[in-house]
């Protein structure tokens, strides 16, 4: 470790809290060996406080941080969100930390310990809905509102939000051919509309299974709603936006193998950059790393029959 850290920009770990300081590794020990080195650490909950050394996990910090509670229809089940949401967005956030943390360096010469955790992240993500809870006790939600919903069709769903229009409603109900319903007594303001949302639904439920996605969604859109079909993943792999995108890539391993990829949603001008190698199999690069370093052939061997090296 110590030989690969003397030129080291970045080192990374997802440990719970205290386990490099036990390995010796810890943020102080190696600040005061290598004061440039950036030590970017990523835990469930913190490095401390009554959870820094319990384990963490996408799930539980979707639990523990809200997100999890959070339902458009509070008869809703409980459910876990299917993407690792938190994963994601920390390991985001964990670069963005590091990239901060190299430019000050730039102007220091110093390092630094950079510090996220899935817990953080997730409030983080729920940073209007907690802006709304702390500064007037109230809960928001998009999802909740009694414009936006999404909707079976007689062969698929669609999703509809009544954002930007002085009456989303009105909006709506003359798009898919029903009768005003924002000057029905029941939903003619807002807050009627957000007390009577269930039954609001029911209406827009019941007629939009009346036709097919494809016919909605040129309504919707004639008037100049937000709206989209709800697709699988597949369909989303398999749409020409994606293709454009270039968010599918197809690169060749040393075997042989084709593998197919998602490519980078960050997009530069510059065309130095781009998604040139395949992902390496655990341990490819161990032996020319250590190499790099000055292990000799004989010593790799015998790192690798040890087990240090895949």
């Amino acid at each position: 470790m110590h030989r690969l850290l003397a030129d080291a920009d970045v080192v990374v770990n997802n440990f719970r809290a205290g386990v490099m300081e036990r390995m010796g590794l810890g943020y102080e020990a190696l600040h005061a060996a290598y004061p440039r080195l950036i030590y970017a650490a990523g835990t469930g909950y913190g490095t401390q406080g009554p959870y820094a050394h319990k384990g963490g996990q996408d799930i539980l910090a979707q639990a523990l941080s809200g997100v999890m509670a959070r339902k458009c229809d509070p008869n809703d089940a409980l459910t876990i969100y299917p993407t690792s949401l938190a994963d994601y967005s920390a390991g985001m956030h964990l670069v963005q930390g590091i990239l901060l943390a190299l430019l000050q360096r730039g102007r220091t010469g110093n390092g630094q310990m950079v510090a996220v955790s899935l817990y953080d992240s997730m409030l983080a993500m729920q940073m209007q809905e907690a802006a709304m809870a702390l500064m007037r006790g109230a809960d928001f939600s998009w999802g909740a509102l009694p414009h936006n919903g999404a909707f079976a069709t007689q062969d698929g769903a669609l999703v509809v939000v009544g954002a930007f229009k002085d009456n989303p409603l009105r909006e709506i109900s003359l798009a898919i051919g029903l009768d005003d319903l924002s000057a029905d007594p029941r939903f003619c303001t807002f807050a009627l509309s957000m007390q009577n949302r269930t039954t609001l639904h029911d209406v827009l439920r019941a007629h939009f299974l009346k036709g097919t996605t494809a016919l909605w969604i040129a309504a919707l859109e004639a008037r100049d709603l937000l709206c989209a079909p709800v697709r699988n993943l597949q369909a989303a792999l398999d749409d020409q936006q994606t293709e454009i995108n270039g968010m599918k890539l197809r690169m060749a391993q040393d075997s042989g193998d084709e593998l197919h990829v998602v490519g980078s949603p960050v997009h530069l001008s510059d065309d130095g950059f781009a998604l040139r190698l395949p992902p390496p199999h655990v341990g490819a690069h161990g032996a020319d790393v250590l190499a790099e370093l000055g292990y000799s052939t004989a010593a790799i061997a015998g790192l690798r029959a040890e087990g240090v090296l895949a």
